[in-house]
């Protein structure tokens, strides 16, 4: 019986009522969920009010098609939900050595701001140096939060 769910808006935070009406899941069953899915953890400001963040409510998404569409116990979709979450840290971890080793790269060969503009350009993309400082920061800044 699967029910489609709305589109999640471009928001940073979430309530726990917009978080139920985007997952078709009670208020009370989130809490629920919360205590036990340990990767499930909404920051928790005054009065003890949940915000929940984009890649938690995709989370409660996941919870919510392995317990109900799927037919998953509570057990066993704590354990397929840490199989999932292991196998993406792996697919990050790849991707961090891949992005390391780039940033290896440019400082053992002496990689500068030319050169690097040079190769980008071959490759179709922008020439512009600001721009390309600030996209170089954004990614370094996205690959801390990832890890």
């Amino acid at each position: 019986m699967e029910i489609s769910l709305p589109p999640i808006p471009a928001k940073r935070y979430f309530t726990i009522g917009e978080v139920s009406e985007l997952c078709g899941v009670k208020p009370h069953v989130l809490r629920y969920w919360e205590q036990e899915f340990t990767q499930l953890r909404p920051m928790k400001r005054r009065g003890n009010r949940r915000y929940y963040q984009h890649h938690e409510v995709l989370m409660i998404r996941r919870i919510r098609d392995l317990l109900y569409d799927q037919g998953f116990t509570i057990s066993g979709a704590r354990n397929k939900l840490q199989e999932i979450v292991q196998h993406e840290r792996d697919k990050r971890r790849a991707g961090e050595v891949m992005l390391s080793g780039v940033e290896v790269l440019e400082e053992e060969k002496g990689l500068d701001e030319s050169t690097l503009i040079d190769t980008w350009s071959l490759v179709g993309m922008t020439t512009d140096l600001p721009k390309l400082q600030l996209l170089r920061r954004e990614l370094r800044e996205i690959r801390e939060l990832l890890v």
